[in-house]
């Protein structure tokens, strides 16, 4: 047996073990909380489960949830595209700021994000004041839901795009320029169709966490029942109110959600793991070809 194998090699009953353990974890932690919330929004049957579903109060806050998140994705999709293209392409003075900022959700307490906005567009801040003034109102209202949403989410799409960006180089670029491609010509049809499948991910992930988001939404919405109200905070009305159909109801809406978050994941990076493979073999063909031409 080689040195190599022989570090790396571990005895069977190593391996049963640490997948055990794994498997027991993803069991105990994930799967059982996972299945009793559709046990419990299903113990009283299926007619209950969609009158919970359909009643006034929790179609708003599924229809305010859906347009917080409509909303959002598409500003952080601008950004995140915005922000990589000027990391990963150009130097310029104020870059690792632009860097360390937006990561700055990641860093902030929801909560205090949502302080932060309220401090910012209350009544008594001059900004809210004058918004007052001239009828606009943020703070417990929809605008201030939406932007303590797109705050919260702003880093997802940059975030995967950036280092995917960075790895592949500008060099497909400088050549669609060199031949005669206008900047948004080799924008549209070499940059994208490389980084479409980051850009892709990092948009499920944004809006996966636009519509479960709790803490800063918490803060703004003031919690008006059938009006400033999403999903996780109806869910917590309910649950308050020991409406636990009606909680684990629309919960089950956020669980399903985080499903198709993982089915999409998993098709994503099977894509782009055989467009990976057909790109190598392609490489490898045309070297054997350019090899047997000059033997």
């Amino acid at each position: 047996m080689s040195d190599s194998y022989s570090a790396t090699a571990e005895a069977r009953w190593v391996r049963w073990s640490l997948c055990g353990v794994a498997l027991a974890f993803v069991f105990l932690f994930l799967l059982i909380p996972l299945l009793s919330v559709f046990q419990q929004a299903l113990s009283h049957g299926v007619g209950l489960y969609l009158a919970a579903l359909t009643e006034p109060d929790a179609r708003a806050a599924i229809g305010l949830t859906v347009r917080s998140a409509a909303i959002a994705v598409p500003l952080n999709l601008v950004f995140g595209i915005a922000a990589a293209w000027a990391i990963a392409r150009f130097e310029f003075r104020g870059k690792t700021l632009l860097t360390t900022l937006i990561d700055l959700p990641f860093s902030v307490s929801p909560v205090v994000a949502g302080l932060m906005f309220v401090l910012l567009f209350g009544v008594n801040s001059p900004v809210g004041a004058f918004l007052a003034a001239h009828g606009m109102k943020v703070i417990f209202a929809e605008p201030g839901i939406v932007l303590a949403t797109v705050f919260v989410t702003f880093p997802f799409v940059a975030r995967e795009l950036i280092p995917l960006m960075q790895s592949q180089g500008a060099d497909e670029e400088q050549a669609a320029l060199v031949l005669g491609a206008s900047g948004w010509k080799s924008f549209v049809r070499v940059t994208l169709p490389n980084v479409k499948w980051g850009l892709l991910y990092g948009v499920i992930l944004c809006n996966a966490r636009a519509m479960g988001e709790f803490g800063a939404v918490s803060v703004v919405s003031g919690h008006i029942r059938g009006e400033t109200n999403t999903i996780p905070l109806h869910v917590e009305i309910l649950y308050n109110e020991y409406n636990f159909v009606g909680a684990f109801a629309c919960a089950s809406i956020l669980a399903l959600l985080a499903l198709l978050t993982l089915v999409i994941k998993s098709l994503i990076e099977w894509r782009q793991a055989r467009e990976q493979n057909q790109a190598s073999g392609r490489v490898q063909l045309a070297r054997v070809r350019r090899a047997g031409e000059h033997a």
